[in-house]
């Protein structure tokens, strides 16, 4: 681990994920491999028994806002994402993944609500769409409307839809 960096696992706490391609470049530009991506995503989210709360895929880079799994530990997770999704994404590559990811303690609301709005602004940010809701590959549109993602976001409606009704 670089120095000065601490991970803080087994606090209950969210955590910002953020974990890049093999040298930043664009493996994740084109519609396919997000859909690839989006799909290992949940279903590691699933088998890992963890809550997302907010994601974005860029074209170099993912955003994860997401709890501790409740099986595993978040490492093996992100280990899982990127290896099922290399297999499936790399081609000729040597690799596609960058070993590391980034990991910040998400502790009080206000830092989750600034992570849920870095993560759905970053595509504006960077001049893919012009509103966040232009966005495919993102929860954005989840937050907005209710409506189910390829990644299953842990929100109200979730619950809502989750809770029997009386």
């Amino acid at each position: 681990m670089p120095l000065g960096l601490e991970r803080r696992h087994n606090t209950g706490q969210l955590h910002f994920i953020t974990f890049s391609c093999y040298h930043r470049l664009p493996f994740l530009e084109h519609p396919n491999p997000k859909d690839t991506l989006e799909q290992v995503i949940e279903k590691t989210r699933h088998s890992h028994k963890l809550a997302i709360y907010a994601y974005v895929l860029m074209p170099e880079h993912v955003h994860l806002l997401t709890s501790e799994p409740e099986t595993r530990t978040l490492s093996s997770f992100l280990r899982v994402i990127k290896g099922e999704s290399s297999k499936l994404l790399k081609g000729t590559r040597e690799n596609f993944w960058q070993a590391r990811y980034y990991d910040f303690n998400t502790f009080t609301t206000g830092k989750f609500v600034e992570k849920v709005r870095y993560i759905h602004r970053n595509p504006v940010t960077r001049g893919l769409v012009t509103h966040p809701e232009d966005y495919r590959w993102s929860s954005f549109n989840h937050y907005a409307t209710g409506k189910p993602n390829p990644i299953e976001i842990e929100s109200e409606w979730t619950t809502n839809r989750r809770t029997p009704k009386s």
